[in-house]
């Protein structure tokens, strides 16, 4: 539900001009990847989008068994509702993708699952655009284990190869992401500025399911919205602080899907001081965030009257 709602924010930026939104591949995690990407179809069209290319990515990480979070997401991802696509009908897989990074040109890589895709764009051979990921802890409890957030954790060798390759990774952990949280009066607000856009219609049935998971572990009745937040941060609509680093993922045992950081200039283990392969994000301006959705959703509003 957070993916549909970081959709819903980049459709807003598109149709204004403000950004292109080139294309959206689906990771497994949450649920399947052929599921992911009918859901991420579905929504881009419920926001007058249906010509951005969406394709399911790998179906699986490549070194761990693929989990998925009916609990969290509901059946099929998208809480009390179905996508009204048909997963079988998209493209889908290595082929699927490697096409899709051949006909898109894009600046930046939004990473708001598990880091499957992005790593397998590297094994390819080729280089990534500036990539901003949502995933970690850093001296911050995991949701997944006492150690792991859950994108790292469901494919920890990809999010690895993602730090170690070189790209300028910007990463927005669980300690910046949990704090952009949606409840019910202000998903009122959101829908109110959408107005006529057939997403905001949607949203109850879809957000209700996470707004009660929520509430079932003690956080209230609300939902955390980890992905929208995550692409201002990429697109650098919303102000933050962030600092330099050296990050490194556990992929085996208890620890595993674990991310620690050596801040840059301190010491690492070794003795020696870390050359920085991330800047980590410290904090963001949460109000402004929700005012960056809300001007987004009215933008949509405007593009479908």
């Amino acid at each position: 539900m957070d993916d549909a709602l970081a959709l819903v924010y980049l459709a807003g930026l598109h149709v204004a001009g403000e950004i292109t939104l080139a294309g959206v591949s689906a990771t497994a995690g949450n649920t399947t990847a052929h599921q992911a990407a009918a859901n991420s179809a579905w929504i881009l069209r419920l926001c007058g989008l249906g010509d951005i290319p969406v394709v399911a990515g790998l179906p699986a990480p490549e070194h761990v068994e693929l989990t998925t979070t009916p609990d969290t997401h509901g059946p099929t991802g998208t809480g009390y509702l179905r996508a009204e696509v048909d997963p079988q009908r998209l493209p889908a897989g290595p082929e699927a993708l490697t096409d899709l990074w051949g006909r898109v040109e894009a600046d930046r890589l939004i990473v708001t699952g598990p880091a499957t895709d992005a790593a397998f764009r590297l094994r390819s051979g080729a280089r990534l655009p500036r990539t901003t990921l949502m995933g970690g802890t850093y001296d911050y409890p995991g949701n997944t284990t006492p150690f792991a957030e859950w994108n790292s954790w469901v494919d920890p060798h990809a999010a690895a190869e993602l730090f170690d390759s070189g790209t300028a990774v910007t990463v927005c952990s669980l300690a910046v992401t949990e704090r952009f949280t949606v409840d019910p009066d202000f998903l009122g607000e959101l829908i109110a500025a959408l107005g006529p856009v057939p997403v905001a219609k949607r949203l109850p049935e879809m957000l209700r399911w996470y707004f009660e998971f929520h509430r079932a572990v003690g956080e209230g009745y609300l939902a955390q919205i980890h992905d929208a937040v995550t692409c201002m941060i990429a697109l650098g609509t919303v102000d933050f602080t962030a600092t330099p680093a050296r990050v490194h993922v556990d992929t085996e045992g208890e620890h595993r899907g674990r991310t620690t950081a050596d801040r840059e200039g301190n010491a690492t283990s070794e003795g020696g001081t870390s050359a920085s392969n991330a800047l980590i994000v410290d904090d963001v301006d949460v109000a402004g965030a929700r005012a960056e959705l809300l001007r987004s959703a009215t933008l949509l509003a405007g593009f479908l009257r």
